[in-house]
């Protein structure tokens, strides 16, 4: 968001700058007409949806274009089930515009505020093993290129471009639209119940395969997991949603209201944080219930953090999880926000964390008031030694270097990447560190 005085901040409050200018385009032809202006002028130029990445991926040194005012549905094609969204629409947004055409995405990450072309243009992900990420479930794209000229990449103009832009970190042109390949609309049963910890690292590839959607939660200082299994129905299932009474005390009074008191209070007295976090799991994460399933999929998170996630091959996740929890007691730290761990399919996205491996995720947070860089620097060197990809848009230190070796197709983006902007018209800081000059 940018704030008065015309200085932008992304919601983590790690990245901020203030541009030389922000504007604001309503429809395609008006990003066309912005970057034409700024290569006039020869200022770099970069989009930004709900500034929901950790990273300075969205970073704007010269002119800031914010996408609020571009959402909503483009088109529906009912008989293959696709539908074309404009590039700024929230995900949140996104169930209501595919009801009336029997629709769903076919997974979300637990989070809903991002906007569709920055969710896919960072490597958004969610649960399960047989499910892909968001930019998986791209089929086509349009973008407005450095020379100022449409772009299209769908299965019959551009394809080979397509597993390039799907997921393009913001680097090839700006998204100004975005077709999805959706499913029939669902229900979702979830099981949300507190597991020994130990139970639950010694059986959890059994409990992954066994679920179409797995994932849990570990609050240090504790030994309990909070995990979430889930089942998807038919849309004709009768739902047994939450009561709102039920949903109100757990999700904005328990896990944001009072926890972001607690966060907050120990920044300044740190020994809070054990005991609350033990009497957490012991008043959430035991429920069941039947809804719709992006309201089983995503959760409400108003309290502030930062985060860095890893995805690991698949069959590294447990002794990842062993070391990075044996870290924690060695060092002393007192951490207030749980490790979370999650799955999914590989893919073909070129720059995807999941590309061509089945992938487990670690994600570590910390409250935005506190540093994390202690923290976060030391998993991310137990990740890298276990075969890591950092995620896009949230934390990590790795540059084009490293990141090379970690990514097949690595040299054939940036060649793409050449090709479509040789001045770096998109370019910011960020994208130098992890693409290269």
């Amino acid at each position: 968001m940018t704030r008065p005085g015309g200085t932008w901040q992304n919601w983590g409050r790690s990245a901020s700058v203030r541009p030389i200018r922000v504007e604001r385009p309503r429809t395609p032809e008006g990003v066309q007409r912005a970057v034409l202006a700024a290569a006039a002028q020869n200022l770099r130029v970069k989009a930004v949806g709900a500034g929901h990445s950790f990273t300075g991926v969205a970073v704007a040194p010269d002119v800031l274009l914010e996408l609020d005012d571009l959402q909503g549905l483009v088109s529906a094609d009912e008989a293959r089930g696709r539908v074309t969204l404009l590039a700024g629409t929230r995900l949140h947004r996104i169930p209501a515009l595919l009801a009336p055409y029997g629709l769903a995405m076919e997974n979300l990450g637990d989070i809903d505020r991002q906007s569709i072309s920055g969710a896919i243009s960072t490597g958004t992900h969610g649960t399960g093993a047989g499910f892909r990420g968001i930019a998986a479930q791209v089929v086509g794209a349009t973008l407005i290129t450095a020379a100022g000229e449409f772009l299209r990449v769908d299965e019959t103009r551009n394809t080979e471009m397509l597993p390039a832009v799907a997921l393009g970190l913001g680097a090839l042109g700006i998204l100004v639209e975005v077709t999805l390949q959706c499913v029939p609309a669902f229900v979702m049963h979830a099981i949300d119940a507190p597991v020994p910890l130990d139970e639950v690292l010694e059986s959890v590839h059994e409990r992954v395969a066994a679920a179409d959607h797995y994932e849990f939660y570990w609050f240090p200082h504790t030994d309990v997991a909070l995990t979430k299994t889930t089942e998807r129905l038919p849309e004709s299932v009768v739902r047994r949603p939450l009561p709102k009474v039920g949903r109100w005390i757990d999700e904005t009074l328990l896990s944001n209201g009072v926890y972001r008191a607690v966060c907050a209070g120990g920044v300044a007295v740190p020994a809070i944080t054990p005991p609350f976090s033990r009497l957490a799991v012991k008043l959430t994460g035991d429920r069941e219930y039947t809804d719709l399933s992006h309201r089983v999929l995503t959760q409400s998170r108003t309290v502030r953090f930062r985060e860095m996630e890893y995805a690991l091959p698949q069959d590294q996740i447990v002794p990842v999880f062993r070391a990075v929890k044996a870290l924690i007691a060695k060092r002393g730290w007192r951490i207030e926000f749980p490790i979370e761990v999650r799955f999914a399919a590989a893919d073909d996205r070129w720059l995807s964390t999941a590309h061509e491996r089945a992938s487990a995720y670690l994600a570590v947070h910390r409250y935005w008031r506190h540093d994390p860089r202690e923290y976060f620097d030391a998993v991310e060197q137990i990740c890298l030694a276990h075969g890591g990809r950092p995620h896009w848009g949230k934390l990590h230190m790795l540059g084009a270097d490293q990141l090379r070796e970690r990514y097949p197709r690595f040299d054939d983006f940036l060649a793409l990447r050449d090709q479509l902007d040789p001045e770096r018209r998109f370019g910011n800081r960020y994208l130098e560190r992890v693409l290269g000059a």
